[in-house]
């Protein structure tokens, strides 16, 4: 065969990782080509059809959206176009609303006056929402309604001065600190070390989660290509990776 680029060859030309390829194969959105000893390649067709999903995630279109668009060129677009238009708009007036806002602060800042605890509370306020509407859409793709009341009754049971924010804070200091020593051995000191940070900071979801909603929570993660870019957990997807191999080597 000619022409053809392997697995490898095609995350280094795109950027993708050749998990992500394989978790796009597995939901068959891709469909590689196989030589004679069974190995992936990708050939024109298969690299227009790749690059074709990347462009309609980059929309915001769900996977399952992106394979109905695919392999269904004649459907009718109209209403699917819409409601995707209808949720980028509403993404993008929350990013408005938060933009005046920093610029408002930012003015007043530059004028010399000391902002209010309200002022910044509104800020925080927003934040978070927008924050949460992210999230939201993304568990409503991966979790049942029956799944997302357990996690709302199994939360009600962290103690009451658990920090959300402080929390979430805290995993992306954890997050930045192994992306930044990556790569690494996953069985070296210093990667264990970190696997046991992670657990410890695990700890208080632990403690109150069913082994249904660790297994849940894993899947997510392990499903990240489907969701990437639209709900930061603060960690990447490489971080993650890394954590289960570390978990990996420990268990021997």
């Amino acid at each position: 065969m000619t022409n053809l680029l392997d697995i490898a060859d095609v995350a280094a030309a795109t950027g993708l990782t050749s998990r992500a390829l394989r978790f796009y194969e597995a939901r068959r959105l891709i469909r590689p080509l196989r030589t004679a000893s069974g190995r992936r390649v990708f050939g024109t067709g298969e690299l227009e059809r790749l690059h074709a999903i990347v462009a309609l995630k980059r929309a915001g279109f769900t996977l399952a959206a992106i394979g109905q668009l695919l392999d269904r060129p004649d459907a009718r677009l109209g209403a699917m176009i819409a409601a995707q238009q209808a949720a980028v708009e509403a993404q993008r007036a929350a990013l408005a609303e938060t933009a005046d806002l920093l610029s408002s602060i930012q003015s007043r800042i530059d004028a010399g006056e000391r902002i209010d605890v309200a002022t910044l509370c509104s800020l925080i306020r927003k934040g978070n929402a927008m924050t949460t509407n992210e999230w939201r859409a993304v568990v409503d793709r991966h979790f049942t309604a029956e799944q997302q009341a357990q996690w709302g009754e199994r939360m009600a049971a962290l103690p009451p001065d658990f920090d959300p924010a402080a929390y979430q804070a805290q995993w992306a200091d954890l997050g930045q600190r192994i992306a930044a020593a990556l790569p690494m051995d996953p069985a070296s000191d210093v990667a264990q070390g970190y696997l046991r940070e992670w657990e410890a900071l695990l700890a208080p979801f632990a403690a109150v989660a069913t082994p249904d909603m660790m297994a849940g929570a894993s899947r997510l993660h392990d499903a990240r290509a489907d969701w990437d870019g639209q709900a930061d957990p603060g960690f990447s997807s490489d971080v993650w990776q890394f954590v289960q191999a570390a978990g990996r080597a420990r268990a021997g």
